[in-house]
């Protein structure tokens, strides 16, 4: 998220939490100025191709920054877009 534009996240609590009721990967609440990751749907249900600590972490990367993007009303590719160009 270096990539953000500064103040964009200025005021804004991450919370991650172990339960939740459903099975929902995280929740976003504008109001309050904060994303919830639960924790435990994002260990237990993701279906990694490799278990090893590269894919989870490339997991949980992915889905804080699909959670940002919700939270921003924007595509998760607009938050590092010169991340995955490679030319």
């Amino acid at each position: 998220m270096g990539g953000a534009p500064r103040g964009q996240f200025r005021d804004r609590r991450y919370a991650p939490a172990t339960d939740a009721d459903g099975i929902p990967r995280w929740a976003v609440l504008a109001e309050h100025k904060r994303i919830i990751l639960y924790r435990v749907p994002l260990e237990r249900l993701s279906h990694l191709h490799r278990n090893d600590d590269l894919h989870r972490r490339m997991m949980i990367e992915g889905a804080v920054f699909r959670a940002a993007a919700q939270y921003l009303g924007k595509d998760p590719w607009d938050l590092g877009p010169d991340r995955f160009r490679y030319f």
